[in-house]
Order: C-alpha cells, then sequence, then structure tokens
C-alpha cells in the first residue's frame, strides 16, 4: 500500500509539479492537495494522510499555525514546511510548532522522494544552520551534545544492526517513538541518516 501524502501549497503550478512527481513513485501516493490550510484541516481525518508538504506563507492561516492544527487532529502525521526562504525564523517556528523537516521550492523532484524516503526511515530533513537554531533553542550549552538514555539505546540498538521494529521489541516502545528519537537525535547531532547519526556518536563517545 503506498503511503499516502497531502500538499497544501497555494502555487498551483508548483503543487501540481509536486503530485505528478510523487504519483509517479512506487511508494508514495497523493490522496488531496490544497491552495489553503483551512480546507486541508476541514478533511484531515478524510484524507487521513501521513505525511504532509505545507507551504509556510498561505493566506488565511499560515503554514506554522497549519502546522499546530493538523498535529491536533493526527498527532503522528509527518509534516515538511516547503519554502524559498532557507534561514527563516518561520522555518524554526514551523519545526518547533511540530513539523518533521522543510524543503526548498527549488528543490529537485530526486530531493524530494529522497526527502519523503527519508521522513518514513525516521529522519527529519533539514540544513545544518535550521538545526542548529532548534539544538540552541533547548541546550544550555550548544557546544555539548547531550543524548538522553533512551536515545543512546536506540543508537546503541541500530548500531548492532537491529531493525526499527525489532528495537520496538527490545525496548516496549512503537515504531513511532522510535521516529520521534531519532528526529531528536539527528538535530542534536546535526546529521540527516542513520549512518551519520551511528558514526558521529561513535566519534563523540556517546554511545
Amino acid at each position: 500500500m503506498k503511503t499516502k501524502v497531502v500538499i497544501i501549497e497555494d502555487n498551483f503550478p508548483l503543487r501540481k509539479g509536486f503530485a505528478k512527481i510523487i504519483n509517479a513513485t512506487d511508494n508514495f501516493i497523493v490522496e488531496n492537495d490544497y491552495d489553503n490550510c483551512e480546507d486541508a484541516i476541514i478533511n484531515l481525518k478524510n484524507d487521513n494522510a501521513t505525511i504532509f508538504l505545507v507551504d509556510i506563507e498561505l493566506p488565511g492561516i499560515n503554514g506554522v499555525e497549519g502546522v499546530k492544527e493538523i498535529k491536533k487532529v493526527l498527532p503522528n502525521a509527518n509534516i515538511i514546511m516547503v519554502t524559498v526562504y532557507e534561514n527563516s525564523e518561520i522555518v524554526f517556528d514551523a519545526l518547533c510548532a511540530g513539523a518533521t523537516g522543510y524543503l526548498t521550492k527549488n528543490i529537485s523532484p530526486s530531493e524530494i522522494i529522497d526527502a519523503l524516503n527519508e521522513i518514513m526511515a525516521g529522519g527529519a530533513p533539514m540544513s545544518i544552520k535550521i538545526a542548529k537554531m532548534v539544538v540552541n533553542s533547548f541546550q544550555k550549552e550548544p557546544s555539548k551534545i547531550e543524548l538522553s538514555s533512551r536515545e543512546k539505546e536506540v543508537l546503541t540498538l541500530l548500531s548492532e544492526g537491529n531493525s526499527y521494529d525489532a528495537i520496538a521489541e527490545k525496548l516496549f516502545i512503537s515504531r513511532n517513538t522510535i521516529k520521534f528519537h531519532l528526529k531528536n537525535i539527528y538535530i542534536k547531532l546535526q546529521v540527516n541518516s542513520n549512518i551519520e547519526a551511528v558514526q558521529k556518536a561513535s566519534r563523540e563517545n556517546l554511545l
């Protein structure tokens, strides 16, 4: 079964372009697309999508507020912000509101699909600059990386070659909880993949 995607973007050509790219894949399908958050929010339960691509600058309810509303109804939704401003404070606000990552509007088709696959693997596609902003917001000492005991357990089991299902079984937690921990790990370590996370954690003697 293909993973459902909803696109919220008021630029019609861009919205349909994204939909065409996504619908051409084997793993994803655009369940619906909207030019505003209001209509998307009304149909959240009917669409029941796993991934949302949300423009930050929208008429009416903007992308940041849209993230909050989506998360209220679908707390496990993966939300990727779409913006022309790579280092915008608004991107940071959206991530703090619950977004999983962000893409720039000039992204290539292959990068769009890579980002969707990364999200489904528990990743959080974002630039190092944005990741640093997030890290700095909750770390008293940004230069010192600190992983929680649970985050260390997840990374250690991942480094040993365990699958998400195996980790979930060993730690008695859900796959969604594992994805949540991995998103935080990615942000703290400023990496974009499981391999990079394990490698950096090892170099920093965090495991």
